[in-house]
């Protein structure tokens, strides 16, 4: 009797826990996490660092913005970041970032650097990047600083659009997403190149499948033993 009521009670928890928890992941807005590879290669040991700790996280504002967070939990600084974009995106709207960040819109270089060994090349849509005021690494994204782009979505195109566009459907050709970043001040000076990883790494809404299975598992208990 003891034993069955434990158990009862434990199927409970589980499903309680795992119905709350899975409502409150899915009760944010979509967004997409994608990492980032090298372009150039300085330094393999900088290039390595980079693909380590660069992220960009794609958020489904409404139906007519989206926004691209970009994070680095290394102590180099990301001071440049670049759209080849298609069709998918309109104007862009001024920066946002967090304390020990500033970024204006238009980057210096114009191009991302090294972008022209990728094939194709990749060509920085006009208006679609953005630089680290003055200084320059002090102002770019270190460890623990994040710094978001939002852009209006071009009549038709919806969130869903640009994370197809993401995926480089056509190997980086017309109609593909590719988001470049130029980083430097790694530990030994250095400055290295890397674009977007066309698959994203797992999200949330992962998770909450899970979650939302421990639910059900819970809920199967409880019936079995009622």
């Amino acid at each position: 009797m003891f034993k069955a009521i434990n158990q009862r009670a434990v199927a409970s928890a589980l499903f309680t826990v795992g119905m709350t928890l899975s409502s409150a992941v899915f009760a944010v807005s979509a967004s997409t996490t994608y990492s980032f590879v090298g372009v150039t290669s300085n330094n393999a040991a900088n290039v390595a660092t980079g693909v380590a700790n660069l992220s960009v996280e794609v958020i489904d504002l409404n139906a007519t913005q989206v926004a691209f967070k970009f994070t680095n939990t290394s102590s180099a600084s990301v001071t440049d970041v670049y759209f080849d974009d298609g069709t998918l995106l309109g104007f862009a709207i001024d920066p946002q970032f967090s304390a020990g960040v500033s970024f204006s819109l238009g980057a210096s270089p114009g191009d991302l650097p090294g972008g022209n060994s990728l094939s194709p090349d990749f060509t920085t849509t006009a208006g679609f990047s953005a630089d680290s005021d003055p200084a320059v690494s002090p102002n770019g994204v270190t460890s623990g600083e994040w710094l978001t782009l939002t852009f209006n979505l071009q009549p038709s195109q919806t969130y869903a659009s640009v994370i197809s566009a993401l995926s480089l459907p056509n190997n980086g050709g017309i109609g593909d997403l590719r988001i470049g970043l130029h980083v430097q001040s790694f530990d030994n000076g250095g400055s290295e190149s890397f674009v977007n990883v066309p698959a994203p790494v797992p999200e949330p809404e992962t998770y909450a499948m899970l979650l939302a299975g421990l639910g059900l598992v819970g809920f199967a208990v409880r019936r079995k033993l009622s």
